[in-house]
């Protein structure tokens, strides 16, 4: 059960790679409204949801709320958490957590922030192409920050 979710992880890593891939460093601060966290802090929150994945996985009971770093930090943050967790999963699997349980807690909600980030980029003035992510060259166990160009944009 371990290959569909580091599927999952290296579509997180393509995407989110992808939301992320030429922004300013003051996107970061970006916000529109005083009621929504800026792009920092929740790409902040999804580096949490990786270290928390990699808990569970190790069978720990761990949670951390981060302060936002740097932005170009807080993007190499976020990348080296879903690579160690990606690694863990490889050499050793899910540990006692079951595959559907990472999916729907952690990994789902990384997504949901991944759109969160991508409409912010559109109210800042600097949005992203949209793409047909059936088409995308997305690998299991690439999930750097280098990642394959879009096959299929559109728009």
């Amino acid at each position: 059960m371990s290959v569909p979710i580091r599927h999952a992880l290296a579509t997180l890593a393509y995407r989110l790679g992808k939301v992320l891939r030429d922004t300013p460093p003051e996107f970061r601060d970006f916000r529109d409204s005083e009621t929504i966290r800026t792009p920092g802090e929740i790409l902040a929150h999804i580096g949490d949801l990786m270290d928390w994945a990699l808990a569970q996985v190790e069978s720990r009971k761990e949670w951390q709320n981060s302060t936002p770093l740097e932005w170009e930090r807080e993007i190499d943050r976020f990348f080296r958490a879903l690579s160690a967790l990606d690694e863990r999963i490889a050499a050793q699997g899910l540990g006692p957590v079951k595959a559907e349980k990472l999916f729907q807690a952690a990994i789902a909600d990384a997504f949901t922030h991944t759109g969160q980030i991508a409409m912010l980029r559109r109210m800042a003035g600097i949005p992203i192409r949209p793409e047909n992510y059936s088409a995308a060259d997305i690998a299991t166990g690439r999930v750097g920050i280098d990642q394959a160009p879009p096959r299929a944009e559109f728009g």
